[in-house]
């Protein structure tokens, strides 16, 4: 599917949300850590199209989603931050941003770290494969024997590590991890690896756009959310309330349909 990526997103948030912009200017001595009245997302990119950087600029869905949710708020946007996905949580543990907006699943092993916010997207996971190749996988025990990659940190890994390395199904030496999903993409369209695990909204971006196609989905019902500190609690129910805002006010399928539709 084709997508155009040259629109502007921030005229694009002007236009949808100029009703709610003019309350930011006045905002002054909210509680919570970090930056004050502001809140500092932080993304790690190379997740497309959910965040990803396009000529230089930081663009996808969870970076509108964002930024019109903080502009329902009585918070400011600060500066986007990034880093890999895997060191997201520190940073919002110690203070370098406010709120993770990286398509993290929600699972009980972050949720004893940080707190998140309501759910925002629901996903499983996918299975790729070289469009013009042999191996045509239905199943995860069919990816036995062969080398497979993810991102590290992600929910594809731990599909990996829990369904296939763990039961003895995989060789520890036959999955590599890396730090994003284009490394992954790009080795598995060098013939160096035989699948990648990721989220299926993502493996169905790279099928449209590079040499490779979705074998099969494992379904996972994993459901996405903001991340946040587990003492901000007036963060955490700003963004709430900015999520719920957005989806009444239709921004949020008009988002939806930019980033998800052909």
């Amino acid at each position: 599917m084709a997508r155009e990526y040259n629109m502007d997103r921030r005229a694009y948030l002007a236009t949808i949300g100029a009703g709610t912009a003019a309350g930011l200017a006045g905002c002054t001595g909210l509680t919570g850590g970090g930056g004050g009245n502001t809140i500092r997302p932080g993304t790690a990119p190379g997740f497309q199209p959910f965040e990803f950087r396009d000529g230089g600029e930081l663009v996808g869905f969870d970076i509108d989603l964002t930024e019109a949710i903080v502009a329902e708020t009585d918070y400011e946007l600060g500066e986007w931050q990034t880093f890999e996905f895997d060191s997201l949580i520190q940073a919002l543990t110690t203070d370098k941003i406010d709120m993770i907006a990286a398509a993290m699943t929600i699972t009980d092993d972050r949720d004893e770290t940080i707190d998140f916010s309501d759910p925002y997207y629901s996903a499983n996971q996918s299975v790729i494969v070289r469009e013009d190749g042999d191996f045509a996988p239905s199943s995860l025990d069919d990816l036995s024997g062969h080398p497979i990659g993810a991102q590290s940190g992600t929910t594809g890994e731990t599909v990996i590590q829990s369904e296939l390395i763990e039961p003895g199904k995989l060789e520890e030496s036959n999955y590599n991890s890396y730090d994003n999903y284009v490394l992954a993409v790009e080795d598995l369209q060098n013939g160096n690896i035989d699948a990648v695990v990721v989220d299926e909204p993502v493996g169905e971006t790279f099928a449209d756009q590079r040499p490779v196609s979705v074998a099969f989905v494992y379904e996972t019902g994993e459901q996405y959310g903001f991340g946040l500190r587990t003492d901000d609690d007036d963060r955490t129910d700003a963004v709430n309330s900015g999520l719920q805002a957005v989806r009444d006010n239709g921004t949020y399928e008009e988002l939806r349909n930019k980033w998800f539709s052909g």
